[in-house]
């Protein structure tokens, strides 16, 4: 293998490898210990628009509606998110951050700006849209293998 393609390639394993890591060591620093990766991904899902349906915020974090109502209702006890039924139909249950929620939302989203800004310091505007050329081509071939999986 080319000397260019081995290291690309050791460097997308370590990064692959190691970003849920850091990032789980720097949103327990920040929450100390009261929530769990599980959890901030499941507000950074719900967002901080309109309510969403269970089945919006399952389908965004690839998980049956089931195992998301196990996390909203902790999510419900520690006070980051609400349950509300939907004005349209009350049969629907949405979600929606609270104050509390959407400050570990933000607090989240600041961590990955950080990355992105680590990533494109110094970069011209050539630069970046080859990095954002190959994120686009990382993202198509994930999002191509997903679609493979999920026919098991």
């Amino acid at each position: 293998m080319d000397k260019a393609l081995e290291t690309i390639n050791s460097d997308l394993v370590w990064i692959f490898d190691n970003i849920l890591h850091v990032e789980a060591v720097s949103v327990a620093k920040e929450y100390k210990g009261k929530l769990s990766m599980t959890e901030v991904h499941t507000i950074a899902a719900i967002g901080t628009g309109e309510h969403k349906s269970m089945g919006e915020v399952a389908g965004r974090l690839h998980i049956t509606v089931g195992t998301l109502t196990v996390a909203i209702n902790n999510l419900v006890k520690k006070g980051y998110a609400r349950r509300y039924k939907s004005e349209k139909d009350r049969r629907i249950v949405k979600v929606g951050l609270t104050k509390q929620g959407k400050e570990v939302y933000y607090i989240h989203e600041k961590f990955h700006m950080d990355m992105v800004d680590a990533m494109t310091e110094g970069l011209c505007d050539g630069d970046m849209d080859i990095l954002a050329k190959v994120l686009s081509n990382i993202n198509n071939f994930v999002a191509q293998k997903e679609h493979q999986c999920s026919g098991y």
